[in-house]
C-alpha cells in the first residue's frame, strides 16, 4: 500500500490520474492531453496500479489531516506532496511532513517528497524550498529512506520518475 498524502490543493488527485495514463500507455510516456477535471477529495480514493506487481495509492484528502493516522497500516511507501508554488503553504505542509516522518507505523516506509506546480511561473527552486523547511536536516534525522522529486501533475513532468520509484520500492514488497 502506497499513502498519498498533502495539503488540500496540491496536486493529489491530478497525480494518480496522470500516473494511471503514463502507466496504461504503450510507451510508458502516454499522451496526457489537456489536464483532467478534479475536485478536492473528501475522504479517500483507492487506485491500483499493476506494475510487476499490484501496487495500492490511497490517497486521502488533506482536510483528513487529523485522521492519517488511521490509514497508516500495511503503508510500505509514502507519496507526500508538496506546493512549490504557495510558499504560505510551505511551513503547514513541513509540520504534516514531520508528524508523518515521526509516526512510528511508517518507520519502515519509503518517501518520495514531490514538489509539484513547478510549471507555474511563481515557483520556487527546489533549493530554496529545502532551505525554507531545513529539508537536509530533516533528512538527516528521519528513520525513513526519503526521495525528493520536482514535479508537474498537470505538465506530466518528472512523473515517469514517480511511476518508476513506485515499480523499485514495490518491486520486493509482501
Amino acid at each position: 500500500m502506497c499513502l498519498l498524502l498533502g495539503a488540500t490543493g496540491v496536486g493529489k488527485t491530478l497525480l494518480v490520474k496522470r500516473l494511471q495514463t503514463i502507466f496504461h500507455s504503450q510507451d510508458g510516456k502516454g499522451n496526457l492531453g489537456d489536464p483532467p477535471a478534479t475536485r478536492p477529495t473528501v475522504g479517500t480514493n483507492l487506485t491500483d496500479i499493476v506494475a510487476h506487481r499490484k501496487i495500492t495509492i490511497r490517497e486521502l484528502g488533506g482536510c483528513l489531516g487529523p485522521i492519517w493516522s488511521s490509514y497508516y497500516g500495511n503503508c510500505r511507501s509514502l507519496l507526500f506532496m508538496m506546493d512549490a508554488s504557495n510558499p504560505t503553504q510551505l511551513s503547514a505542509s513541513c509540520v504534516q511532513l514531520l508528524g508523518l516522518l515521526s509516526a512510528e507505523p511508517l518507520a519502515e516506509a519509503s518517501v518520495l517528497i514531490l514538489f509539484n506546480k513547478t510549471d507555474l511561473p511563481c515557483y520556487m527552486t527546489i533549493e530554496e524550498m529545502k532551505s525554507l523547511i531545513r529539508l537536509p536536516d530533516i533528512i538527516a534525522c528521519a528513520k525513513q529512506n526519503i526521495t525528493i522529486a520536482e514535479i508537474s501533475a498537470r505538465k506530466g513532468t518528472g512523473l515517469t520518475g514517480v511511476l518508476r520509484w513506485l515499480q523499485d520500492t514495490h518491486r520486493t514488497s509482501s
